[in-house]
């Protein structure tokens, strides 16, 4: 990042400092995953009864708006260079960010495991990205030496800002979603409401909910009407492995009511949280 920032700034090409500001952001997003990692294995507290299992969903999400805020600034300069044209180093364009291609290749393929974390997919995903962003700079840095297309380099970094902000997205749609305790993706919510319905003496189903605890765990709640009593905790355990083998929610706390009082449970509407 420090190099393209110089050779950027050098060279005079938007693109090499459009391909550092998204590194940039990579690595803060890097950073701050790894420092929402080391909080997540924090102890509970009275204060945080989850301890700070949250936080890696706070990172994702600040990821991917410090990446956009970083877009917003490169479109704005490559619109202004559309109508005030200047030189471009394509040389110096092309070998800084070869060198790129390299880096962010091989950092990449660290985090080519673990794909089951929302941070650590946000990683791969940028730095392929990355990868990919920095081939095409040396194709037009080929490009402006052969032709002096001056127009190219503004047009290149509105091409890597349309890469990275459809890389952003996906990060930015999913990690507000957990933000929000809505349902993880890829939790099947029918499913799970499917499966707890057709457990044998469950007669109601309600007040289920599904969040996510980080960005790779899974927390639920839900309570189960069985008029023939407490089934006993062999029922429970079988219970919640299943969920956790079938459907990934590793916390799930399951309350059992009868149904036979004379005021029913007031969160049985689904309006009702």
């Amino acid at each position: 990042m420090v190099a393209e920032v110089f050779y950027g700034f050098r060279a005079n090409s938007l693109a090499l400092l459009a391909d550092a500001g998204h590194n940039f952001s990579d690595a803060i997003g890097l950073l701050m995953a790894w420092g929402a990692w080391a909080l997540a294995k924090a102890a509970p507290k009275p204060a945080f009864t989850y301890g700070y299992r949250g936080a890696s969903i706070m990172a994702a999400l600040f990821n991917a708006i410090l990446l956009l805020i970083a877009i917003g600034g490169i479109v704005f300069e490559a619109i202004d260079r559309f109508t005030h044209l200047q030189a471009v180093q394509g040389t110096t364009v092309m070998w800084v960010a070869a060198a790129g291609i390299a880096v962010n290749g091989f950092t990449a393929m660290l985090f080519a495991q673990g794909q089951s974390d929302l941070n650590i997919k946000a990683a791969f995903a940028h730095l392929a990205a990355d990868a990919v962003v920095s081939a095409g700079v040396v194709i037009a840095g080929l490009v402006m030496t052969w032709t002096h297309w001056l127009w190219l380099d503004p047009a290149l970094s509105l091409i890597v800002s349309a890469v990275i902000v459809w890389g952003t997205w996906g990060l930015l749609r999913d990690s507000s979603r957990l933000a929000l305790q809505g349902v993880p993706a890829g939790i099947d919510h029918e499913g799970v409401k499917a499966y707890l319905c057709a457990q044998p003496g469950v007669d109601g189903l309600h007040d289920l909910h599904i969040w996510g605890m980080s960005t790779t765990e899974v927390a639920m709640t839900a309570h189960l009407v069985m008029p023939a009593g407490h089934p006993g905790d062999g029922f429970l355990h079988a219970l919640t492995e299943t969920l956790e083998s079938r459907f990934k929610i590793g916390h799930a706390t399951i309350q059992i009511e009868l149904g036979d009082g004379p005021q029913p449970c007031e969160l049985i509407p689904d309006s009702v949280v």
